[in-house]
């Protein structure tokens, strides 16, 4: 019984969890560039159980009790990277990356010692600094392939590979970060993902659009569907762990009592 409590009350934190995951895909539903993150179930690890500081019996003087499972938990928060719709926009700021999910826009964010360490997002709703320098909406450099983009005006355009072409002549090219296996990026916040240390490169396989932008590709169906079996999955272990609780007071106070 008390093994069911346990079981019962370990899965109302692994959908606990999940729902966490399903509310933050809603919410970012619409933004741009987002990527669907999907809460992964694996079997929780056997654990062997023992009577705490009883050793004294003398047919069971190792006090176990036996095994015990506790359900199942959140293995792992698996990031979807597949590419959202494109929205025209009209607008020379904006840009989407398309016919590549595994690639990035390079982010610039400069640290406290003035250094500019390396992010990248698939959002591509940019804006012109006093600086007339390409940055995010939160003020984080575009970077090109000399540093980050800087540009004499925001009359510009952007070819297909990347190039920055203004007046004629092709001041920078956006530097897009591609990579063979997205598994290893890990999210950074604000729509930003950082890579580690088993990250590798490959050439931009994609093109890149001006005037459009990469619309999330959370479908808000299935995660109001995903929602509503959470809530039932926790409302049921809810039920199930108040069922064991009095049986097991029932137990405590009438079974247990001599008469």
């Amino acid at each position: 019984m008390i093994r069911g409590l346990y079981t019962s009350g370990w899965s109302l934190m692994a959908n606990s969890k999940k729902m966490d995951v399903v509310s933050n895909n809603l919410a970012n539903a619409d933004t741009n560039g987002y990527k669907e993150d999907i809460a992964i179930f694996e079997t929780f690890p056997e654990k062997l159980t023992r009577r705490i500081n009883d050793t004294r019996s003398a047919s069971n003087p190792s006090a176990k009790v036996g095994n015990m499972r506790l359900g199942s938990d959140i293995g792992e928060i698996f990031t979807n990277y597949e590419q959202g719709k494109l929205a025209k926009t009209g607008n020379n700021l904006d840009f989407a990356i398309q016919n590549s999910k595994s690639a990035f826009f390079t982010i610039g964010k400069p640290d406290g010692d003035g250094n500019i360490q390396e992010y990248y997002s698939r959002d591509g709703a940019f804006v012109v600094n006093s600086l007339n320098q390409l940055v995010t909406k939160d003020g984080l450099y575009v970077m090109g392939q000399n540093g980050p983009v800087t540009l004499d005006s925001d009359n510009f355009t952007v070819n297909n590979d990347g190039s920055i072409v203004q007046d004629g002549v092709v001041v920078d090219k956006l530097r897009i970060s591609e990579f063979t296996d997205t598994r290893s990026l890990i999210k950074a916040g604000s729509n930003l993902v950082q890579k580690d240390e088993s990250t590798e490169e490959q050439p931009f396989t994609g093109t890149i659009s001006q005037g459009f932008l990469e619309g999330s590709n959370i479908n808000v169906v299935k995660e109001m569907v995903d929602m509503i079996s959470v809530m039932r999955s926790y409302e049921a272990n809810q039920r199930l762990l108040q069922a064991q609780d009095s049986t097991l007071e029932k137990v405590v106070n009438q079974v247990g009592s001599v008469r």
